[in-house]
């Protein structure tokens, strides 16, 4: 009864140590360093170590250690499947190893382990989650010393010890993996962007990718000259869109940019202008959705004079204005059939008349329309024209939507904060681990706009230059991110189990007060302070 409450004492005092270090920590390797370091002080610990899951290449490695050298940590990478630490990954399941010299599965590829210590050294490897997702392992080396006995009762009690023990750890290395999860996240993405774009670097240089993955990587690069100075993004979705722009932009076919509200259909429209021959030329821009039907026809091809009540004068449609450069046509699924009848000429025919004139008016424009509407539904529904959609389908693109392309939030969020940190006057310099955590999770309906909105109110918001979670809109918050889970945060979870345990102690002494301190390994000052804290009536014991 005394070993386990020291154990729960031992506990409490190495959560709220592991708290700490992540509460007042910045620097996401510190803190991983700090709480490994934590872990040997508090549970006798010979090594850590902190692995992440490279989901682009499959492979395991370690990010941080503890009881290891360089060499040895640099080893030690694993695919998934493979060996304790890929079986964690694989299965998401904690393994314990009672005696890692009786367990084949065991790779040892460190080879940090001398064969003379095997025999009572115990490995415990937990896996760290970000939701039901895997994203690495929490695992550590214990010297656990077997009391010599000969009988065979004694044997079995030493052996059952021994697994309460081990239970203990698990548990310890359970929560301590929940609390890093968020700074694991963010190294495992900096580690996926980082393999992309170069070699596995190691303490010895760089060594070559692979033959398949180097023939991937090659396919995935993008020199700076291709890529849109408009558009941010390094994931597979946004270059794959960055080399179709590159292609399209040297031609002259109309093209039609599809993707969900808020993805950057205007920006893709652009990028294609402005790198095209015609750059120089104008761009003109034009939403057909927000003007009625009869403004629409006047203001897409002009009107003569005197040609309804109000036209005082003669008017240049934005066909004529965007004459030898580029006209974009955004949510051209809006338009009504007999607008779509004169656009589908002016695109076959390159002429078009003005509203009340008989003239025919020739112009070289590069037409590229938008849209976020199914067309194909809409021609099913006869509301929209096939020989049109046909006409514009010439170069289709489709721009990717956010949640499919989540590594480049954190990318655009920067972006957005340096924005509005000059438009507003403020000073944000960071986003919170938690924020991050929000920002990944959030699945994003409204895309890059929705994105750029929220940055915009939490950099207002912000009053000590950082973005924390409570900055952001409540479409945002979760039960875990927001700090109110259903269990309760850390300090509350710590309070209710360090009440629980001295009402349990005052149980058994029946009120008396020192002897619950005792036991508890607690002063009687501190006791005092506990009960007054907790509101503890100790008298009620005595009954």
């Amino acid at each position: 009864m005394l070993i386990a409450q020291e154990q729960d004492h031992s506990s409490i005092s190495l959560l709220a140590e592991v708290s700490r270090t992540i509460t007042n920590e910045n620097d996401i390797n510190k803190v991983l360093r700090l709480v490994l370091f934590i872990m040997s002080e508090h549970m006798d610990m010979l090594r850590g170590m902190i692995t992440i899951l490279n989901r682009e290449t499959g492979e395991i490695v370690i990010n941080e250690s503890f009881g290891l050298t360089t060499e040895e940590k640099e080893r030690g990478r694993y695919r998934i499947g493979e060996g304790i630490i890929g079986q964690v990954v694989k299965t998401g399941k904690t393994v314990i190893v009672p005696s890692i010299n009786n367990e084949p599965l065991f790779l040892d590829r460190t080879r940090s382990r001398t064969k003379a210590k095997k025999e009572s050294l115990c490995f415990i490897c937990i896996p760290i989650k970000t939701g039901t997702e895997i994203i690495g392992t929490l695992s550590a080396d214990r010297q656990i010393e077997q009391e010599p006995s000969r009988e065979k009762s004694k044997k079995s009690k030493v052996g059952e010890e021994r697994i309460d023990l081990l239970q203990h750890y698990v548990d310890q290395l359970s929560i301590i993996a929940s609390m890093i999860s968020q700074a694991v996240r963010l190294k495992q993405l900096a580690h996926e962007e980082n393999s992309k774009n170069t070699a596995v670097v190691t303490g010895n240089g760089k060594l070559p990718l692979p033959k398949r993955q180097k023939e991937e990587h090659e396919e995935e690069s993008i020199s700076e000259a291709e890529r849109p100075a408009n558009i941010i993004g390094n994931t597979k979705p946004i270059i794959a869109l960055f080399k179709m722009i590159e292609k399209i932009a040297k031609t002259n076919a109309t093209t039609i940019v599809l993707g969900e509200s808020g993805v950057g259909k205007e920006l893709v429209a652009s990028a294609i202008h402005f790198k095209s021959r015609r750059s120089d030329k104008p761009f003109i821009k034009f939403n057909c959705a927000a003007l009625p039907e009869s403004i629409v026809e006047s203001e897409l091809f002009g009107h003569e004079k005197g040609a309804f009540t109000g036209a005082s004068a003669t008017r240049h449609g934005r066909f004529e204005l965007a004459h030898t450069g580029t006209i974009f046509l955004d949510e051209v699924g809006e338009l009504s059939l007999p607008i779509q009848a004169k656009l589908l000429r002016i695109i076959q025919e390159k002429e078009f008349e003005r509203v009340g004139g008989s003239k025919t008016i020739k112009v070289d424009v590069r037409v590229i329309a938008a849209t976020n509407r199914n067309l194909e539904e809409l021609i099913r529904k006869g509301l929209f024209r096939e020989d049109l959609y046909y006409r514009l389908n010439i170069f289709p693109i489709t721009v990717p939507p956010l949640r499919e392309r989540k590594t480049d939030i954190l990318l655009l969020a920067d972006y957005f904060v340096e924005k509005y940190n000059t438009a507003n006057h403020k000073g944000v310099r960071r986003i919170s681990t938690t924020s991050i955590d929000m920002l990944m999770r959030y699945h994003w309906p409204g895309n890059v706009r929705e994105l750029e909105n929220c940055i915009e109110r939490a950099v207002i918001l912000s009053e000590d230059n950082v973005i924390h979670g409570y900055h952001l809109p409540p479409t945002l918050q979760t039960a875990e991110s927001s700090g109110t889970p259903y269990t309760g945060s850390l300090q509350q979870k710590l309070d209710a189990i360090e009440k629980e345990m001295i009402m349990e102690a005052l149980k058994r002494t029946k009120g008396n007060m020192s002897r619950a301190a005792m036991q508890l390994g607690l002063s009687d000052r501190i006791m005092g302070l506990r009960i007054k804290k907790f509101e503890i009536d100790y008298r009620k014991f005595r009954m």
